[in-house]
């Protein structure tokens, strides 16, 4: 499932429809625009210049099962936009991927999903920007109680499931089933049952989210959308400013001509007896070559401090029932302790 016209958080999807919908419903949706929380400065003119530009999606894990605190980006993706091209390219990023903390005050590695918990948007952008060797422009971080809103504004979706799901109370046996919000959240979150662990349950999402879109394209929910868009106010946080989201749908809908989207997969291992996801340098760089070619920038060889730690880790990746794996210190054992 490499290619699919589907976003892993929300914002994605409500950016998606209104591509689909090509700036009919502007005017409409300006006073639900407003209820987002926007900046008022722009972090970056390439929005404002018709320029292709990146965006990082956070799903954080509040708003469930009672948190109220930041949580941790369990959902990450990079999303590059190209009107010229009339090209989308996004890479999914494994929550427990090994990273540098970019913009801690001591140089650390730890889970990249503790980018978020530890510094915000702003660290999981830096964070993001340098393991792939793209520059990040903006985000936007929405918590993982919408998802289970936009479901239910639907009607619910139909989903296919190759296995057993059981979370929270809630169990969607194998096969082929209507799944209201809720029952959609519990799909989409469970991971620990599933054998391919967090890259079966960003498909699980991208099975959701699909079937949210195609819904959306319907015209009984576009004239609705502003409603949605109001709704999930509170729940959406984002540097975009209100114009520039207003923009993204005026010159942007073409960029949604051919998307591409793609999962970073690495190996496990274990770091002071947590598991994480090393991804190999040349994943990173094949990614990092698509993602700056779809914004118009020439490559250039990754050097940042996880291709340094692959480097120093050669017997790692050539045995492959090798599952330890040396920071060299870099790691803080706070963070590797915690569920992270």
């Amino acid at each position: 499932m490499k290619k699919l016209k589907i976003v892993s958080i929300i914002i994605g999807v409500l950016l998606l429809a209104a591509l689909g919908a090509g700036g009919v419903f502007i005017y409409h949706t300006q006073q639900s625009l407003n209820s987002l929380n926007t900046n008022k400065k722009s972090v970056s003119s390439k929005i404002n210049n018709g320029k292709p530009f990146s965006i990082l999606l956070l799903g954080a894990d509040t708003g469930t099962d009672g948190r109220v605190d930041r949580g941790n980006s369990d959902t990450m993706m990079l999303l590059t936009l190209n009107p010229k091209t009339e090209k989308t390219v996004a890479y999914s990023i494994p929550r427990d991927a090994l990273a540098e903390m970019v913009g801690d005050k001591e140089k650390n590695v730890q889970k990249i999903n503790a980018a978020y918990n530890i510094g915000l948007s702003k660290m999981a952008k830096s964070t993001v920007g340098s393991m792939l060797g793209v520059p990040v422009d903006y985000h936007v971080a929405i918590n993982m109680e919408a998802l289970e809103k936009t479901v239910d504004f639907v009607g619910g979706v139909t989903v296919t499931s190759d296995l057993k799901v059981s979370f929270d109370g809630i169990t969607i046996p194998k096969g082929t089933h209507h799944l209201n919000g809720k029952q959609a959240l519990t799909y989409a979150r469970m991971r620990y049952q599933d054998p391919r662990g967090d890259y079966g349950r960003q498909i699980r999402q991208q099975q959701i989210l699909k079937a949210v879109v195609k819904k959306l394209e319907q015209p009984k929910y576009l004239t609705k959308l502003p409603n949605l868009i109001k709704d999930l106010g509170s729940d959406i946080s984002t540097d975009l400013t209100t114009s520039q989201i207003d923009q993204i749908i005026l010159k942007y809908h073409s960029s949604g001509k051919t998307m591409d989207f793609n999962q970073l997969q690495g190996r496990s291992a274990w770091i002071n007896g947590s598991s994480y996801q090393i991804l190999p340098t040349n994943t990173m760089q094949q990614a990092s070559d698509k993602l700056r070619n779809n914004l118009g920038l020439s490559t250039q060889t990754l050097n940042n401090t996880e291709t340094q730690l692959n480097a120093k880790n050669k017997t790692f990746f050539e045995n492959e029932d090798d599952t330890d794996y040396n920071t060299f210190g870099l790691d803080k054992t706070f963070y590797t302790n915690n569920t992270y």
